[in-house]
């Protein structure tokens, strides 16, 4: 970290209507510098971001960009001024190519005819997608074919191919397992030294601190902390971020005692990504599934419900056969409820009001000859959506304007209001502050203790440890034997998961 400021904000203000944004944001980054920041969703964090890409404009303050002010008039302009953005939500065109996408708007030419030239097209961006070594994906490969953390890594990819002096990075690692995150941080130091800025978004504290020099936390739209990373322990970080002390993360709780069965699934096969899977679960219980993205850990739990199609294999509940073919509604049903790990994809319809996401697996409980009645709808939808203590003022806002956690907490209201008793649970905190993580964490010990049984998919072994009551482990589309959580280590999670007896 060298030099003067190489980008300073002073009093930014952003409002949207009644909402007060950023109310006064101030920011130093210095040249060469990973600067964080951290703050509950809701904050003013993405806000910043959009307006330093020129996505947005201030309503008031200043920016200054290498001592020059910096108001460009969109963000062809930013792009132009060196600001590169990688979005948290992916901003990528799914029917173009891995190479199309990188170099979209700066696509390599023929010197004479003009036209595109394909070949050096896919020859650079090889060379960028050859520092994270991911074998799915290929310059030629069409987005739309990769899952999830593949994406990510084109989307990173695409702000490098700019060439940028500083990069804005919102949440780029909330897709990625964790050899593709040391790649990236390794990357990032390498764009550090060579004088690059960063600007890096995070909900992971200790991401945080292996990457960044200096971090600033927002709150409420306004810079309540700043300073040197290893000046700011993580009970201040984390008192700044929700204005009050966060002792404990994780509810305390007893182990489960042993109860009812009411999952059984022995020897499924939902081929390619799972093998063979067996498993038991209780009432009571949370039982934790471990692995690396792309084990088949996702595949098994849409198979168990119905979303993935499974060759061979039995699923009881309550001692009753499900159809392996069967759709999830003959689920939902039973009482199984899922909860996606692409919350926005496919999670919830993003531009209906909170009372319709809350309601609409269940529509038989506010409705009558076919027609909703919708007082009832918003009364039904306020209970559980206070349940699981959504900030929203009305149950008619669209779920597209609730920040993320208030977005998974509306997920997880919808399971309730349909009368769970088996909660499969993909990635039940990821993209989450650390406010909502506590308080989503109190929900899941909550419906155990209240005598639901969870199943929970994660890629944070710190909530697995600190919710389960047994693990298991995904590899290579193999479920391992379920196990108490006291038996396990994160070392021995990691040896099993890739599949090593060292």
């Amino acid at each position: 970290m060298t030099g003067a400021a190489f980008l300073e904000i002073s009093g930014l203000q952003k409002r949207f209507g009644a909402t007060l944004a950023l109310d006064g944001v101030d920011l130093a980054v210095r040249k060469g510098e990973v600067h964080a920041i951290i703050g509950e969703n809701g904050a003013g964090k993405s806000t910043l971001m959009n307006i330093l890409a020129a996505s947005l404009r201030p309503d008031a303050g200043a920016i200054t960009l290498q001592g020059l002010p910096y108001r460009p008039a969109d963000p062809l302009e930013a792009r132009r001024r060196g600001i590169a953005h990688i979005h948290q939500e992916l901003s990528l065109c799914l029917h173009l190519s891995v190479a199309e996408n990188i170099f979209l708007g700066m696509e390599p030419r023929r010197r004479y005819s003009g036209w595109l030239d394909q070949r050096r097209l896919n020859d650079r961006a090889e060379e960028l997608l050859k520092t994270f070594h991911h074998p799915a994906i290929t310059p030629q490969r069409r987005v739309s074919d990769l899952p999830l953390a593949a994406r990510q890594i084109v989307e990173i990819s695409r702000a490098l191919a700019q060439r940028a002096s500083l990069i804005l990075m919102d949440e780029p690692t909330s897709s990625l397992q964790r050899a593709e995150v040391d790649r990236l941080f390794f990357l990032i130091h390498r764009l550090r030294e060579s004088g690059i800025s960063i600007i890096y978004i995070s909900h992971f504290l200790e991401e945080v601190r292996e990457i960044a020099n200096t971090c600033t936390v927002l709150r409420d739209g306004k810079s309540v902390v700043t300073g040197p990373i290893q000046d700011l322990p993580d009970e201040r970080l984390i008192t700044a971020m929700v204005g009050r002390s966060v002792k404990e993360l994780f509810p305390a709780r007893s182990p489960a005692a042993i109860s009812e069965r009411v999952l059984e699934v022995k020897n499924l096969i939902a081929p390619p990504a799972v093998c063979e899977a067996s498993l038991q679960l209780s009432r009571g219980e949370i039982l934790g599934i471990a692995g690396l993205i792309g084990s088949g850990r996702t595949e098994l739990v849409r198979a168990l419900f119905g979303l993935e199609k499974a060759h061979a294999g039995t699923i009881s509940v309550f001692g009753n056969p499900l159809a392996l073919h069967g759709a999830p509604k003959t689920r939902i049903a039973r009482g199984v409820g899922y909860l996606s790990e692409d919350r926005k994809g496919e999670g919830l319809a993003l531009s209906l009001s909170l009372a319709d996401n809350i309601t609409f697996t269940n529509f038989a409980s506010c409705s009558r000859r076919g027609w909703i009645d919708l007082a009832k709808q918003r009364e039904q939808a306020q209970k559980w959506a206070q349940a699981v203590q959504v900030r929203t003022a009305t149950m008619d806002v669209p779920v597209q304007k609730l920040s993320g956690g208030n977005q998974q907490k509306a997920a997880i209201a919808r399971l309730l209001h349909q009368g769970c008793e088996i909660f499969l649970l993909d990635e039940p905190t990821r993209g989450v502050d650390v406010a909502s993580k506590a308080q989503i964490y109190a929900l899941i010990v909550s419906l155990a203790r209240a005598g639901k049984a969870i199943l929970m998919v994660s890629s944070y072994l710190p909530e697995l440890f600190g919710l389960c009551d047994r693990l298991a482990v995904m590899s290579r589309g193999r479920l391992s034997a379920a196990r108490p959580i006291g038996e396990w280590t994160p070392e021995s999670v990691l040896q099993t998961a890739i599949g090593s007896s060292q």
